[in-house]
């Protein structure tokens, strides 16, 4: 019994090495790292286990009870002979890691193999090696976590080889001898079947977690290429982007030269052939073209390239479109030596790459459709001016033209020089706050004819502040509502204050009335540009829009207001200087 155990340890060595070949071929690697097997992976494990299975037949050595000799074995069994064998490490990981059909079809394949050599023991080793699939299976089914747990796999092999030994007593003819056999053979098979099953589990153990290092590894890569590409391709694609991108990838990849292309020229080449690949020529590649027309990845060789220089040192190539909203803008390239150089896991990793920055793109594209709605909108915003102010300003130049032509010629000086500014704040999203006491003033020229001489302004301005940004349109609201609403009914001193001050970082915006002051409900309509009795309250809303659009919600517009005391509204925006434009 003992030197059976040691021959049968020293068998084991050739199933641990054809399982270490096994763990190289692409196909076993894949099964092994995937959750769920496919059906063509299925049928794939069927015929693999069930060939292993056979194979840990003929692993084994031949034994006759009556005169204990242990012989190779040979394609027929006499009929007084038996097999101590690793036929059930095999079959138990077919049913572990390919579920009741993997198991059960390793099962048929190695049994009915095992029935066909002969031997006393033919039938019951058979129908043991299918069970033993089964067994494996289920088990799995009930403990899913079993192919994470070695000792149970060898328990559960030794169980495995433990009932064909039961099956050899139960069916093997004739019994005196099969029960002999039993007893010599059966614990060095279980103990080694056993120790089989929980090596090879091992060696598969080490592939998936290989397989998941590498993924880990990939991932990661990826990652930190994204983290580096964004601030590039934010701006979108141009030559300048694409040279930094293909800069990155040559680094970070195993790749001989990395390349970027819009739909008709080469943005960026960098690595070997960028003698004859060079920026802004026409694409030298006709695969590039097929590429953009398929909108598909595509794997090439040196004579499927088809440069049109002749001796282009470029061996093989992944190019691979650069999509944004199922339209094609351009492509991804990585050439290599030799197409031995590309591996799945490359190709993967790369696939991935250019969906990432295709996404990239498509987020940039994105960004700049939203700035661009967002400028339009504050442009739509500042344009707007009140009607009434327009219509009312109007009618007093037509009474003024008999009664005071000079002061008619004035209001109209001070109307065009209003709108002049209206139109140019249209243009330009920041402007000198110069600029903007140039607008108030033009406002309040037009409206001194209406108040005469009630109406006192009052400015405290440093003058370090006068060159300071400010977007255009936000002060003017502000006094136009003090005008409209604060004085309307107020007969004499109409005092009006614009302080423009520092405030940290800030600078803080003010414009304070001693007119009649806002109840609530006022207040909520003109925050938020409904109409009220008097005005249609756009001007207060839309300067706090724009503000809230540019700087946040920190630079919301706040009131103060108290009945028969007036109101003051302020805000707080970013300190920056603008030039003066000339």
């Amino acid at each position: 019994m003992f030197e059976l155990l040691l021959l049968m340890l020293e068998r084991l060595g050739l199933i641990v090495m054809l399982a270490f070949i096994a763990t190289r071929l692409r196909f076993f690697r894949k099964m092994a790292s995937s959750i769920e097997l496919t059906i063509k992976q299925k049928t794939t494990a069927i015929f693999f286990f069930g060939v292993f299975g056979i194979i840990g037949t003929y692993s084994g050595v031949t034994f006759q009870p009556e005169s204990l000799a242990l012989e190779r074995i040979t394609f027929a069994i006499p009929d007084d002979a038996a097999i101590a064998n690793f036929r059930v490490i095999g079959v138990m990981l077919a049913g572990l890691f390919g579920g009741m059909k993997v198991g059960l079809g390793a099962g048929l394949i190695a049994g009915i193999h095992r029935m066909m050599l002969g031997g006393f023991t033919a039938v019951a080793c058979g129908v043991a090696s299918i069970l033993a699939g089964v067994l494996a299976a289920y088990y799995r089914k009930k403990n899913p976590q079993v192919i994470y747990q070695p000792f149970h796999i060898m328990i559960l092999g030794g169980l495995a080889e433990a009932m064909q030994m039961g099956l050899i007593a139960l069916l093997a003819t004739p019994t005196t001898r099969a029960i002999e056999l039993v007893q010599l053979i059966g614990i060095p098979m279980i103990i080694a079947n056993g120790i089989g099953c929980v090596l090879f589990f091992l060696i598969i153990q080490s592939v998936s977690k290989e397989e998941q290092k590498a993924g880990a590894l990939q991932a990661q890569k990826s990652l930190r290429i994204a983290e580096q590409t964004l601030s590039y391709l934010k701006h979108g694609l141009s030559d300048r982007s694409a040279y930094n991108v293909c800069a990155i990838l040559f680094k970070e990849l195993n790749a001989c030269a990395v390349a970027i292309t819009d739909r008709n020229l080469i943005l960026s080449h960098i690595g070997i052939g960028a003698d004859h690949h060079k920026a802004n020529m026409v694409i030298q590649t006709q695969l590039t073209s097929e590429v953009i027309k398929q909108k598909r990845m595509i794997i090439a060789s040196d004579d499927e390239i088809h440069c049109k220089e002749p001796h282009c040192p470029l061996g093989a190539a992944v190019i691979a479109p650069l999509i944004i909203r199922d339209n094609v803008v351009g492509t991804l390239k990585f050439y290599y030596h030799s197409k031995k150089d590309i591996t799945s896991l490359e190709t993967e990793m790369l696939s991935g790459l250019t969906k990432l920055l295709s996404s990239q793109l498509e987020l940039a594209e994105a960004d700049r459709a939203y700035q661009l709605a967002k400028d339009a909108e504050v442009n739509a915003l500042q344009a707007q001016i009140s009607p009434h102010f327009l219509f009312n300003t109007l009618n007093t130049v037509i009474s003024l033209i008999r009664l005071d032509p000079t002061k008619a010629r004035t209001m109209l000086h001070a109307l065009s020089q209003f709108l002049r500014h209206n139109v140019s704040a249209t243009t330009v999203s920041l402007h000198s706050l110069k600029e903007e006491l140039q607008h108030i003033q033009a406002y309040l020229s037009i409206e001194e004819v209406r108040f005469e001489d009630r109406l006192s302004v009052t400015y405290n301005i440093e003058d370090e502040l006068q060159a300071v940004a400010i977007p255009p349109l936000t002060l003017q609201p502000l006094v136009e509502n003090a005008v409209k609403h604060g004085f309307r009914n107020k007969r004499f001193n109409c005092e009006l204050m614009i302080h423009v001050f520092h405030h940290g970082e800030q600078v803080g915006l003010r414009v304070r009335d001693n007119g009649e002051g806002f109840d609530k409900t006022m207040l909520n309509l003109q925050e938020h540009g409904q109409k009220t009795d008097s005005s249609t309250g756009i001007g207060i809303y839309n300067s706090n829009k724009r503000l809230q659009m540019m700087f946040g919600e920190s630079a919301s517009l706040q009131f103060s207001t108290e009945q028969g005391k007036g109101t003051t509204v302020e805000c707080y925006i970013p300190k920056s200087i603008r030039k003066e434009r000339g």
